[in-house]
């Protein structure tokens, strides 16, 4: 019996990010192969890894691939029309004479648009400087026509960008309105050409989710009016702005978001607003998830409560206790998913948030905290003992703790649900590991994550602490496992 077609459609939709196994479905047959062929070339640059994908600003050496790109750029160039490719040999661009049309149109299956990929694509042809402009040209009239159409769009330029790769002018092309009326994200930032926004403000009104970084001082009035124009704008991240000193257009920007206060269900910030953030906060009442995460402490003295009913998940970074602890106390117990983030700071108000979350948060599942823990172990107990569905617990900079202490502790407390744990900058002690894994024998088996800094950890010590973790997972008590590095 063979499966149909829309059922295969189902199961290879779920093989969407395994690059691996929609490869092998290709070699099936001829249905299997029509199937997968529009999946994997949905968004080709998910399966390329540049590293990074910034390579054009700096020296060609100083990069290595983690794929080939090249090859995604000769299939890319067997598409160009006839009179694009006499253009390009006019210009004395030669293409492959052994032109052979795909099977598919590859370029038509496009849904995921991303100029900063296809600027790495083209530098890494190693196509002349001189004859840039003129390919990329070509290559975006064989994007932007009136037969492709797409679903996010990534405009990214840095201040270091070679000019001659930074000039990109999609809503000059005809084709432009039938190509991207549908956008549903998109990711910009305010060191290119406004004009693109603008245009698009004209024919986009049904996008989802927006990200915009502000690395320069320029002035982005495209940016107000594209959102401005939205009818479900539902994630919004505001989560990369360097210093900018046009506080009349963050004004602007924030008014324009607050215009959304009831579609905008995620929100992530890094600056503090020209409103107090509070007031800016209280509008947004449809809030699942926020993330606030400042650069260096900040404190608002506003008494204003806060109230954020529905808030399922939020992340904070050197945001003043006081303010966390009001919005944790007016989310109804709906929130399930906690990062606090306090590093180098000291100071009993972290032990308040603590105190908070388990006085107001009994339906918890994931709590990180990333803070000095010593002085919070009698807090962690109470939390511990009051949130009794906490799945997952992460626990960053532990380098100034003991860690045999913080085991026992978990092994003593932890409800049935917790057994996923992630360490973070743990100097590594197999006592105290050996310690652990032995109380926790009688409970579900653990999922655990530890990351170290290399340099904290000898060879030996590395391969004893697999060989460790392997004996305690032949014995049940370890699920899966990972270790990995991080560099500060």
């Amino acid at each position: 019996m063979s499966l149909n077609e829309d059922v295969l459609s189902q199961i290879f939709e779920e093989l969407k990010d395994d690059k691996n196994s929609l490869y092998s479905c290709l070699l099936v047959n001829r249905l299997w192969c029509a199937i997968t062929v529009p999946i994997l070339w949905r968004n080709p640059n998910h399966h390329y890894y540049f590293l990074p994908s910034s390579l054009i600003y700096h020296t060609f050496n100083s990069f290595r691939y983690y794929s080939k790109p090249r090859n995604l750029f000769n299939t890319i160039l067997l598409h160009l029309s006839e009179e694009s490719r006499d253009i390009l040999k006019n210009q004395g661009i030669n293409i492959d004479e052994k032109y052979k049309h795909p099977l598919f149109n590859y370029i038509n299956y496009w849904k995921y648009l991303n100029f900063l990929f296809m600027r790495d694509l083209i530098y890494d042809s190693g196509i002349d400087k001189s004859k840039v402009s003129i390919i990329k040209n070509e290559i975006l009239k064989l994007f932007i026509n009136k037969n492709t159409n797409f679903v996010h769009l990534t405009i990214l330029n840095h201040l270091t960008c070679v000019p001659i790769y930074l000039d990109y002018q999609p809503h000059l092309i005809s084709g432009f309105e039938c190509c991207f009326s549908k956008l549903e994200s998109i990711h910009c930032n305010n060191y290119f050409n406004q004009d693109i926004l603008k245009e698009l403000a004209k024919i986009c009104k049904s996008i989802k989710e927006l990200k915009f970084d502000i690395i320069c001082q320029n002035t982005t009035s495209g940016i107000i009016e594209l959102i401005e124009v939205q009818k479900n704008l539902i994630d919004v991240n505001f989560s990369k702005f360097v210093r900018f000193n046009n506080r009349l257009f963050i004004r602007y920007l924030e008014e324009s978001l607050i215009k959304h206060a009831d579609t905008i269900q995620c929100l992530k910030i890094n600056r503090i607003p020209i409103l107090k953030l509070k007031k800016f906060l209280s509008y947004f009442v449809s809030l699942l998830r926020l993330e606030i995460v400042f650069n260096k402490f900040w404190d608002d003295s506003d008494k204003e409560n806060l109230t954020l009913p529905i808030l399922k998940a939020l992340k904070v970074r050197l945001v003043s206790p006081n303010i966390v602890i009001n919005i944790i106390e007016n989310t109804k117990g709906h929130l399930s998913e906690i990062c606090l983030d306090y590093d180098d700071y000291h100071d009993n108000g972290i032990e308040k948030i603590i105190q908070a979350i388990y006085q107001n948060c009994s339906n918890l599942q994931y709590l990180k905290l990333s803070c000095e823990i010593g002085s919070l172990i009698s807090e962690l107990e109470n939390l511990l003992i009051n949130c009794q569905f906490l799945n997952v617990l992460v626990i960053d900079t532990l380098n100034n703790f003991d860690m045999d202490k913080l085991f026992i502790f978990l092994t003593k407390f932890s409800p049935i649900t917790l057994f996923k744990f992630e360490f973070i900058d743990y100097r590594i002690n197999l006592d105290d590991i050996k310690l652990f894994f032995d109380n926790w024998k009688d409970r579900n088996p653990m999922l655990l994550k530890l990351m170290y800094q290399r340099i904290s950890i000898s060879n030996e010590i590395e391969q004893q602490l697999e060989d460790l973790v392997e004996d305690y997972k032949a014995k049940g008590i370890i699920k899966k496992y990972f270790f990995g590095y991080y560099s500060v």
